[in-house]
């Protein structure tokens, strides 16, 4: 019995003595072997999807009628840069197309602003400006393209005011959040400091509600972006938009496909200016940013 209880103890001793000793742990190339950066998957995608392509017009799988070469659209890529298409090269295009965008951009945030903090400090506010601004949120530009071309014309105005519109709702929402989300602790410290109601808004509250506005701004760019096409089919000479419609009335498909990917990479880049911005203006914004 006494042995018996000396190698129960001796046995109890040894399990706790594995127990306190540390697991140890795989190395890190047999845990989750060979880490591939974020940045080369993306790259070997879109490698992919370009072979892919490649391979889908060299086997004539499509119609090169309806699918050009890669090579094909690389070499019209450069004719709309020297020589252009409809009267206009790709950059004069492209300048009109950023003109409209960016007056678009600075009218909504005129506009959104102001009304964002009026919806979010003003009980009145909210109850006349939400309603509106609901209304108009899912509502697909084309849906009242006609009725601005009726009221504004078909000349610049028109075309800003669609895609102002379609900016008005994120930029609006963003603010309105923003300026919610703020501290109570920061208006009752500012206003213990005697703060008047201007001043706790140009200090307190609109720095405060930066992130979230250039949040929204982020979003009404893609939005204002994606609405470009639309608003440069009505009697437009220049833009983006103009040139893809004109070729495919045309069916001239290597540039339908050279004006999507000029579209797709300026709006990488709006966004990456975007982001900049961002980083540069609200560092606090970023926690990971001192990481």
């Amino acid at each position: 019995m006494l042995a018996e209880s000396y190698s129960a103890a001796d046995t109890r001793k040894a399990d706790r003595a594995g127990a306190e000793q540390p697991v140890p742990r795989p190395a890190a190339g047999a845990r989750g072997g060979l880490r591939v950066p974020t940045l080369a998957i993306s790259l070997l995608t879109g490698a992919a999807l370009i072979a892919s392509w490649w391979l889908a017009a060299a086997f004539a799988v499509v119609s090169p009628v309806f699918l050009p070469s890669p090579a094909v659209v690389a070499t019209s890529f450069w004719s709309l840069v020297t020589t252009g298409f409809v009267d206009s090269t790709l950059l004069q295009h492209l300048a009109a197309s950023l003109g409209r965008v960016l007056a678009a951009l600075a009218a909504a945030l005129i506009i959104g602003v102001p009304v964002g903090l009026l919806i979010a400090i003003s009980r009145v506010g909210r109850g006349i400006l939400d309603p509106i601004v609901e209304f108009l949120r899912p509502l697909p530009p084309l849906a009242y393209l006609p009725l601005i071309i009726i009221w504004v014309g078909i000349g610049e105005a028109s075309k800003v005011t669609v895609i102002a519109l379609s900016m008005l709702p994120p930029i609006i929402l963003s603010t309105s959040a923003g300026v919610r989300g703020v501290p109570r602790d920061f208006v009752n410290a500012a206003r213990a400091f005697g703060a008047t109601r201007r001043q706790l808004l140009a200090r307190v509250l609109l720095p405060a509600a930066l992130p979230s506005i250039l949040t929204g701004m982020r979003i009404a760019l893609g939005t204002g972006w994606s609405t470009l096409v639309a608003a440069e089919l009505v009697a437009a000479t220049r833009g983006l938009g103009f040139m893809i419609q004109s070729a495919a009335q045309f069916l001239v498909t290597d540039i339908v496909i050279a004006g999507i990917l000029v579209i797709a990479a300026v709006a990488f880049a709006l966004e990456w200016l975007a982001r900049f911005i961002e980083r540069r203006f609200v560092p606090w914004a970023d926690p990971g940013r001192n990481r």
